[in-house]
Formats: C-alpha cells, structure tokens, sequence
C-alpha cells in the first residue's frame, strides 16, 4: 500500500499500476524530475487535488490488481 509520505518514484516501482491513477487527473508526476525527491501527498497537492482521496484510490486499485 502507499501512504502520502512515500517517494513517488519508489511508489510507481513498487506499483506500477498507480501510473493508471495519475493519468486519470492529468498529472505528470510520474515523469516529472521533481518525482525523485517528492512524495505522493506534495505532488498530488501541488496540482490542488485531495492528496488522501487519490491515496486511498491507488490503495483501492493496489488491492484489485494484487488480489487477482
């Protein structure tokens, strides 16, 4: 699971299939050089969104994709 806390970087290697999520609200993050040294709760932010209510929906896809 992911937390706002966690790189993004290291979030997107660990679970790859979260890429889906960000293109959903149009963020780059994932190819963003800022990515390295921010987490997922800055950079969801940044971009005026709800950090925890776009966490709790990678969380969601997470669980789906690794319970199959």
């Amino acid at each position: 699971m992911v937390t706002k806390d966690m790189n993004i970087l290291e979030a997107v290697q660990k679970y790859p299939m979260i890429t889906n999520i960000f293109k959903r609200y149009g963020l780059g993050c994932v190819g963003c050089m800022v990515a390295a040294g921010e987490t997922l709760g800055e950079g969801v932010a940044a971009h005026g969104l709800n950090a925890d209510a776009i966490i709790e929906e990678m969380n969601q896809l997470i669980k789906e994709t690794e319970a199959k």
